[in-house]
């Protein structure tokens, strides 16, 4: 099924992996690859480290929850299997282009990119688009290969090794964490290219098409979906604060009263760049494109739901444009906004305690861009210093710094407090891979009182049962493992988490005849949980082999309790998150 693409030598062989049950050619695949193929304690940077990019055999099918690519090497940053997915429509066009997954090894000589058309693929200079942000690197290679070509492609970040670079494809959907697009940069690959419109066939194409109309009228009674679908969408902050302790704020420092406001909707009035059609297939336009007027290259604002706090209130900023700007210019110069403001926020907590002199200073939206920049190129000592992430900055600082690095195994953590939502923490820190916000549901979405009730019926199938939010205990460990493992097997199939089971639309059952009806053969709920167990085991055993770091949250979220609110008081117990922790490893079957 892959591609085995040597960029060293230009070498392309297609390898049949299809008898292989149980990875439909996903990150399952992609993580036996890595196995397979190269040594324990292997450079991320390494000629010899394997970059896998695969849409699978459902990712780029024209249906709700279909979009999804999974990009997955190992992380520059954790030194963990690093993956990560883009949305969008680049899966599609992998498909369209003939080609389900990409095994990418070696070195280019030069500047380089891939082209993947007609199911064949091939090597081609890339010289002249040295120093180009993601969105012109586009237009350039569009311009040659038509503009119906699809790009994957990385900005200066990448080519300068910045440990937590991303890629983003087709201007403005990033596979953004964990450092990818340095592994592109390392590999002297400025982008993948995909020119084709071949068409993907699925085995019931009137089933598929019931499934979506389903989902197209679940847009107007799913709560979640309909606010994904609407203005400003999912991740444009509108309304009421949040209460103290559900964001991060300066670094997690303040848990109280944060004196920052969140935009009304009219804020956004003027910003829209795009807000329709970003998925091929899926009618809920979760992934709209928001820049400030003004902006030099707009087209780049894909607005994730976590940018707005980890650009903006994690940085003591309220100011949407700022934010907005900020999160365009991250993803044309090929940044992580998560890994970055996690990074920033470490950099100006330090210099507000006097550990870092002349750092940056929270609330000082004027000065973001300067700094992004600055990290995106490797400028002076502290753009270079910034760019290797907050867990490497704090260990060159001293051991001073280190309480201040808000990391889980080299990562930055995504912005969802873990004191107010102790199974996030859970996943933050026990997921094989590192801290992802989308691992798995909010514990707050099966609170008995103010949960989603409507999705409990849902997560009573996987055993997950409603329990007040703030209760740590053994079975909110096994609780969280068991969602961990159903939204593991969305991510092993490119099933979109965004689109499906427990809050979404796509319930077990639509799921799972999605899944038959693409296939053509039965697929089930013990499939589809068999797949999540198998790429958690898989992610568990890469990272046992290559010595990853401990399943420990920072210091700061069981000490420093939230000071104000109604979850006043709320802090991870050692005792009783150590308890929860060994559930949720037995849950999983791990030591």
């Amino acid at each position: 099924m892959p591609f085995n693409v040597d960029l060293t030598s230009g070498n392309v062989e297609k390898e049949d992996r299809s008898a292989e049950r149980g990875h439909f050619g996903g990150s399952i695949l992609g993580l036996r690859l890595m196995a397979e193929r190269t040594p324990a304690g292997l450079d991320p940077y390494d000629p010899r480290a394997l970059l896998y990019v695969a849409a699978g055999t459902l990712g780029g099918t024209a249906a709700p929850g279909l979009a999804k690519a999974v990009f997955l090497a190992k992380s520059p940053l954790t030194g963990l299997a690093g993956e990560t997915h883009a949305l969008g429509p680049f899966a599609a066009g992998l498909r369209g282009a003939g080609a389900k997954a990409l095994a990418v090894a070696g070195r280019a000589e030069r500047l380089s990119y891939l082209l993947v058309q007609g199911g064949e693929v091939s090597l081609h200079d890339a010289a002249e688009l040295r120093g180009l942000g993601t969105a012109a690197t586009t237009d350039a290679l569009r311009a040659v290969h038509g503009r119906a070509a699809h790009v994957a492609a990385i900005g200066p970040a990448g080519e300068n090794l910045v440990r937590y670079a991303s890629v983003v494809t087709d201007y403005a959907y990033a596979a953004g964490r964990y450092g990818i697009g340095a592994v592109f940069g390392a590999k002297n690959l400025k982008a993948i290219v995909c020119a084709g419109d071949a068409p993907v066939e699925v085995a019931d194409p009137e089933a598929v098409a019931r499934l979506a109309a389903y989902y197209r009228d679940a847009l107007t009674t799913n709560p979640l979906a309909a606010l994904q679908a609407g203005l400003p969408g999912f991740a444009g902050w509108v309304g009421e604060p949040p209460a103290p302790g559900y964001a991060s704020v300066r670094n997690f420092s303040v848990s109280g009263a944060s004196g920052l406001r969140v935009p009304e909707a009219r804020d956004y009035d003027g910003r829209a760049v795009a807000t329709t059609g970003a998925c091929p297939g899926c009618p809920n336009d979760c992934l709209k494109v928001y820049a400030p007027p003004g902006t030099a290259e707009r087209r780049s604002g894909g607005l994730g739901q976590e940018a707005f706090l980890s650009l903006g209130w994690n940085l003591g900023i309220d100011d949407l444009d700022a934010v907005l700007g900020a999160n365009a210019l991250c993803n044309d110069l090929g940044l992580d906004p998560v890994s970055l403001g996690g990074t920033l926020a470490f950099a100006m907590e330090c210099a507000e305690r006097g550990l870092l002199p002349g750092g940056p200073a929270f609330g000082d939206a004027a000065a973001l861009p300067g700094l992004i920049r600055d990290v995106a190129a490797r400028t002076g000592a502290l753009g270079d210093l910034l760019a290797e992430g907050a867990a490497r900055a704090a260990a060159e600082l001293g051991p001073g710094a280190a309480p201040y690095a808000m990391t889980v195994k080299g990562a930055e953590l995504p912005c969802f407090d873990p004191r107010i939502q102790p199974g996030i923490g859970l996943g933050y820190a026990i997921a094989p891979g590192g801290p992802r916000y989308d691992a798995l549901e909010h514990d707050l979405d099966f609170d008995p009182v103010a949960g989603l009730a409507y999705s409990f019926g849902e997560a009573g199938r996987i055993g997950v049962e409603p329990a007040p939010v703030a209760e740590l205990d053994a079975e909110r460990g096994r609780r969280t493992a068991r969602l961990l493992r159903l939204w593991s097997g969305l991510d092993a199939l490119n099933l979109c988490v965004f689109a499906s089971s427990p809050t979404r639309p796509l319930t077990i059952d639509h799921l799972t005849a999605l899944v038959t009806a693409v296939h053509g053969t039965e697929f089930t709920l013990d499939d589809l949980l068999a797949a999540g167990q198998a790429r958690l085991d898989a992610m568990r055993a890469y990272a046992a082999r290559e010595g990853g770091g401990p399943d420990e949250l920072p210091a700061r979220m069981h000490d420093e309790p939230v000071t104000e609110g109604p979850h006043r008081g709320a802090v991870l117990d050692r005792a009783s998150f150590g308890r929860a922790r060994d559930a949720f490893c037995e849950e999983l079957g791990w030591d």
